[in-house]
């Protein structure tokens, strides 16, 4: 398969350079970096040009004009633009492991999406990652995060758990494997059956909407949330308000009510 990991950005470019690095040191180079652009300014695009005259990642910088919060719109464009056959989402935000291409290509299954776990750091642990850091992944090492200050919780298990117990815990864990922006990935081909994403949508659900309705069309979740890393730079969400949330939640229970497939306010403009 070909695969893309599709990431979304919006004039972050202080934590979009950590995550670039991230994906500079990948185990399997073998991918397409799709950067979903939500109409950021030129100091993101310089930031990418730098990055792809390093020339040690395949970049497709997918950007629209800054007109709101347009995450939905620009996701549609960028799965509509990559000529890859399995996509892996993401924000950022989000720093990859070293093994998450590698990962996500060993969970893939037709007719399944995979559902990868994040580790969130604090804001004051986030700024003290470097390059260095990243590179020799001494970062996905809690005793790392620990001495720059990140406090301890039974969620570093994410970071401490070997193949095998990781494996082990993804069977335990009580979560159901859901679709989550930060960390999944599927087929272009199921993403189309539903029509992408619901350009409705704003903050708050928008990527577990068109899962929901990938799992109406039959379409099961995989949970390697203790198998497939990230680690989640902290930021404030001065898009994030109670009317979005109330939107995007009742758009959600109308898909549940009515097992619904489709959205004719996807990448295509009409009604299944």
């Amino acid at each position: 398969m070909k695969m893309g990991v599709v990431v979304t950005t919006y004039n972050s470019p202080k934590w979009l350079e950590k995550v670039l690095w991230g994906y500079e040191h990948q185990t399997d180079p073998d991918f397409e970096l799709i950067l979903a652009d939500d109409g950021s300014g030129q100091e993101t695009a310089d930031l990418i040009a730098r990055f792809q005259a390093r020339g040690r990642l395949n970049i497709r910088h997918v950007w629209h004009e800054d007109d709101g919060f347009r995450k939905t719109v620009i996701l549609n464009k960028a799965i509509m633009e990559t000529p890859c056959d399995y996509l892996a989402f993401t924000d950022g935000d989000c720093i990859p492991r070293a093994d998450y291409i590698a990962m996500h290509k060993a969970f893939a299954r037709p007719g399944h999406f995979v559902s990868g776990g994040l580790y969130r750091l604090t804001l004051p642990v986030s700024e003290a990652v470097s390059e260095a850091m990243v590179a020799d992944q001494t970062v996905f090492s809690f005793d790392c995060l620990k001495e720059l200050g990140q406090p301890s919780d039974h969620k570093k298990m994410k970071l401490t758990s070997g193949s095998v117990l990781a494996r082990w815990l993804n069977r335990l864990t009580p979560t159901g494997a859901t679709w989550n922006g930060g960390n999944s990935s599927g087929w272009k081909a199921d993403m189309l059956a539903v029509n992408g994403f619901d350009e409705r949508m704003q903050y708050g659900g928008l990527d577990r909407e068109m899962g929901e309705r990938m799992m109406n069309l039959g379409i099961k979740g995989i949970q390697a949330r203790y198998s497939v890393i990230m680690l989640h730079l902290d930021h404030k969400r001065g898009y994030e308000n109670p009317e979005t949330w109330a939107k995007n939640n009742a758009i959600r229970k109308a898909v549940k009510n009515t097992r619904s497939t489709w959205t004719p306010y996807g990448i295509e403009k009409r009604a299944n």
